[in-house]
């Protein structure tokens, strides 16, 4: 069939078919059908393994189609496993798996399964050459595939789509879109040599980088949101306090290893949202009451972020020109707090009892730790911000 380019024989056109199963990019979508399974709560094995099988074809749609361009048509890529005939053999193969698990979900589950799932292979055929030269689309394109599979395995098991796995789709089209954004900017040097509209490219490193991690920052925060408003369930933002660590680290990593360490944490993200969901630990589990601190509950929690703020404050070097703000907003503070209390505005329960100057001692302490707190976190991203703006640019004389 001479699907191998440089090689003859049945095993080398397997070994050429194989070489386009990425496992790092095709596993996710994958794990993401199984977890609209997952939500859907029990759900039929043979219903979710066509619907993973469609992903899978999908995804290799894009990967033959991705190398093809790239390789036969773009001239970008050194080398490629599978000639000009072979690319189209494989494309009119996975075409037509993906065609006969899609009408099999048509016609065993209803035409929802199969219009929810048809998109993933035109986003994965349609990725090279059309999609890959936009910002929007080649940034959107992959993170779009993950949700509709997301969507898509939990409708062919219930056959109706709810708040939460919306909820989740959305947090997954975010998240995954920042990380695309730092995997992009590994090709930025190449890429605006051929005039490649990527976002690194469109807005130039340093704010490319600022957008990609304030994507991830609002996915992360989103799976807060839902679990508070309680789509999502209780240990949910464990997946978030795993992943954020992983992304802090990469935020001054070069896009190489960014990109490493990002795919890498968006699988533990997906793994903790997984056992979230299935296991439901924290279920029925009432939240930490501090209220037993009885009088002392406030100012514990002001002595908590206190600290919080004087360490993010001394880590940026920003101690004594925060100290010098924080004076000079106190007056204004002090007079707000005093005059909404006198008014019966609002009124503190768990406090001392202890009053300074017309106001409790504890709101002179949140009229310090609030301003430092915000200040702390404004100057530490600011640190964070110029190191890896310098790792940037000394990337860039390379």
């Amino acid at each position: 069939m001479a699907i191998a380019r440089h090689e003859h024989g049945l095993q080398a056109d397997l070994r050429a078919l194989l070489s386009q199963v990425h496992p790092v990019f095709m596993l996710p979508p994958l794990a993401a059908s199984w977890f609209g399974a997952a939500v859907a709560g029990e759900f039929a094995l043979s219903v979710g393994a066509i619907h993973m099988t469609a992903i899978f074809f999908a995804v290799y749609t894009a990967h033959v189609k991705d190398g093809y361009v790239d390789f036969h048509r773009r001239g970008e890529d050194d080398d490629h496993p599978m000639t000009i005939r072979g690319c189209r053999l494989s494309l009119l193969a996975a075409g037509v798996g993906f065609a006969v698990c899609t009408l099999t979900l048509g016609v065993f589950v209803g035409p929802g399964a199969a219009l929810v799932t048809l998109p993933t292979w035109f986003i994965g055929y349609l990725h090279a050459p059309q999609l890959d030269t936009n910002p929007l689309t080649t940034t959107l394109g992959y993170p779009s595939g993950i949700a509709l599979a997301l969507l898509g395995g939990f409708y062919v098991q219930t056959t109706e789509m709810t708040a939460a796995i919306l909820g989740f789709a959305l947090v997954f089209l975010v998240t995954l879109a920042g990380v695309k954004i730092i995997d992009d900017e590994q090709d930025y040097a190449y890429d605006r040599s051929i005039d490649k509209r990527t976002v690194s490219v469109l807005l130039g490193r340093p704010r490319a980088r600022t957008l990609a991690f304030s994507l991830l920052m609002a996915g992360l925060v989103g799976v807060l949101w839902g679990t508070v408003d309680g789509l999502f369930p209780p240990s949910a933002p464990a997946a978030a306090l795993a992943f954020a660590p992983i992304a802090l680290v990469a935020r001054r990593a070069r896009p190489t290893i960014a990109t490493m360490l990002l795919i890498r944490g968006a699988y533990v993200f997906l793994a903790v949202l997984i056992v979230a969901v299935w296991f439901r630990p924290l279920s029925g589990t009432p939240l930490p009451d501090i209220t037993v601190l009885g009088s002392y509950t406030y100012l514990a929690t002001e002595i908590v972020f206190g600290a919080l703020a004087f360490g993010l404050l001394r880590y940026a070097g920003a101690l004594r020109q925060s100290a010098r703000t924080i004076a000079a907003l106190y007056p204004i503070a002090y007079l707000w707090d005093w005059y909404t209390l006198e008014i019966g505005v609002f009124e503190i329960t768990m406090r001392t009892g202890y009053d300074l100057f017309g106001i409790p001692i504890e709101e002179h302490l949140f009229m310090i730790v609030v301003p430092a707190l915000v200040l702390g976190i404004h100057e530490t991203i600011r640190t964070l911000s110029a190191e890896s703006d310098d790792a940037s640019r000394s990337d860039t004389h390379r």
